[in-house]
């Protein structure tokens, strides 16, 4: 397993992504609630954590106590909180950095976490240097709430403008519009 340290966005937009899995913010239930899952969330982001026969329900557990630490983090009103525990969660996998080359020849910076790093341990070090770039490039400001009425997601802002307000555009901020539209229309009617 490799984990590239070249991108702080990317460690914010997976623990973006794994905090809002969890019932509270999905309101159909858990979106990682088994190894097929947890395996399918890995692929979409793209980490191949070199597993041979998968993620485990061990994993599955591991990876939902992270989430709520992760979750716990983003919501932190103070940034020192915030960055201690992003260094702990950074300290997790046991792994030194290595320059090695990706998949375009390019170098880039490498972790390859201790050989007993779990997959939580790995997804913890990604998200820990994301979060630490993430304060110290744009500002512990950028961890949010979403703005949508009906969701209790909270989110990592990497944008360039800093303006996003909601966890999943597409589907919180979907949803806020399509809600006014309708009072308009109902306003109009009457």
């Amino acid at each position: 397993m490799k984990i590239p340290l070249n991108d702080y966005s990317m460690g914010a937009a997976v623990a973006t992504d794994l905090v809002n899995t969890a019932p509270i913010v999905q309101k159909a239930g858990d979106t990682l609630p088994d190894p097929a899952a947890l395996a399918d969330f890995l692929a979409a982001h793209g980490l191949d954590l070199g597993l041979g026969g998968g993620p485990t329900e061990d994993d599955v557990e591991r990876v939902h106590a992270l989430r709520g630490e992760v979750r716990t983090l983003v919501e932190s009103a103070g940034e020192a909180d915030s960055v201690q525990g992003a260094n702990a969660l950074a300290a997790r996998a046991g792994g030194s950095p290595a320059l090695d080359r990706d998949a375009d020849g390019r170098w880039q910076w490498f972790v390859a976490p201790a050989p007993q790093a779990s997959i939580a341990d790995g997804l913890a070090f990604l998200i820990g240097t994301g979060l630490l770039g993430v304060v110290r490039t744009l500002s512990h400001d950028r961890f949010r709430s979403c703005a949508s009425p009906v969701c209790e997601g909270v989110f990592v802002d990497t944008s360039r403008a800093g303006r996003r307000r909601y966890c999943m555009p597409e589907l919180c901020g979907n949803r806020v519009n399509v809600a006014r539209y309708r009072a308009r229309r109902r306003e109009d009617a009457s």
